[in-house]
């Protein structure tokens, strides 16, 4: 006779330890009890693996966002069709060195155009470098700028940067990279190009590759809404991603930033845009000749 005891009901029945076990079949309680502990065996050694599997996994180690002071942007011109001037052509107003309240010495004004000094000393490598912030977080946006390199020379456009003490500011922000291809050995590294200009950096590549050679400007544009980023250069599309997505993290686990090789930028990145889904506006310090000009930005909330 078919019972309702353990050893009777077998794969649809789930043990868990605290249930208590009626034996109203014929099967020998012996049986019942071998059988239970059985189970308990097996769902312990099951969970002792996921234990085992999850302490290999890299640890994110602790970090301290920074709180710095910020812009209030409804004091910046804006014209009829809603698009904010970020750079006025003459200072640096608004802007600031990224985890500090004063603007890095080597950046300034330079005919027009926002400047970086390169120190050849690499990533925010001089003393006196350092990336540069608008002080003014932006969720929803259209960004547009012109820009133009030095010979061989590096740079990038980073947004939803949070300021992350001790951390460069790419930990958690996606790039838009600018660079000299013709010039610079980052654009023969990366895969399939996907470290040059216009590029969402390391992880995709811009088709087409329309980039102007060095000493001449480009006109860019990011477009950035509810986690869905394209962007434009030389007034084409030529990279479109989606953060917060399935997409977003294969792109992240394939990348610089995966969870084994940077724990701590992949669970940002996982997160761009912290819990606000908002970040600051950034210009790289690679130790390179940049200049930006005719920055402006255009709220889509």
């Amino acid at each position: 006779m078919v019972g309702n005891c353990l050893i009777c009901l077998d794969n649809s029945f789930k043990l868990h330890k605290n249930e208590e076990v009626s034996i109203i079949c014929q099967c020998r309680a012996d049986d019942v009890l071998f059988y239970i502990l059985w189970r308990w065996k097996e769902t312990d050694e099951a969970a002792a693996d996921a234990t085992a599997e999850a302490g290999t996994e890299a640890a994110v180690p602790e970090y301290k966002l920074l709180d710095l002071p910020t812009v209030d942007l409804s004091k910046f011109p804006k014209d009829a069709d809603g698009w904010i001037t970020m750079f006025d052509g003459k200072t640096l107003n608004g802007w600031r060195g990224y985890g500090r309240a004063d603007a890095p010495a080597r950046w300034s004004v330079n005919d027009g155009a926002i400047y970086m000094k390169g120190s050849g000393a690499g990533e925010a490598g001089a003393k006196d470098g350092g990336d540069l912030v608008f002080a003014h977080k932006f969720k929803n946006f259209e960004l547009e700028w012109e820009w133009k390199v030095a010979k061989g020379s590096n740079s990038g456009v980073f947004i939803m940067i949070q300021e992350v003490e001790g951390q460069p500011s790419y930990i958690s922000a996606p790039e838009f990279q600018i660079l000299d291809n013709a010039n610079h050995p980052d654009a023969k590294l990366g895969k399939d190009g996907n470290r040059m200009s216009a590029s969402l950096y390391d992880m995709i590549p811009a088709k087409p590759q329309n980039s102007k050679p060095f000493g001449e400007w480009n006109k860019s544009k990011i477009m950035c809404y509810k986690g869905t980023v394209v962007h434009y250069q030389n007034d084409e599309p030529v990279v479109e991603y989606h953060l917060w997505t399935q997409q977003w993290k294969e792109m992240l686990d394939k990348s610089k930033f995966s969870k084994d090789k940077w724990p701590l930028a992949y669970e940002l990145l996982m997160n761009c845009g912290g819990p606000n889904k908002e970040g600051f506006i950034g210009l790289q310090d690679h130790g390179d000749d940049v200049w930006y000009r005719n920055i402006k930005i255009k709220i889509l909330d």
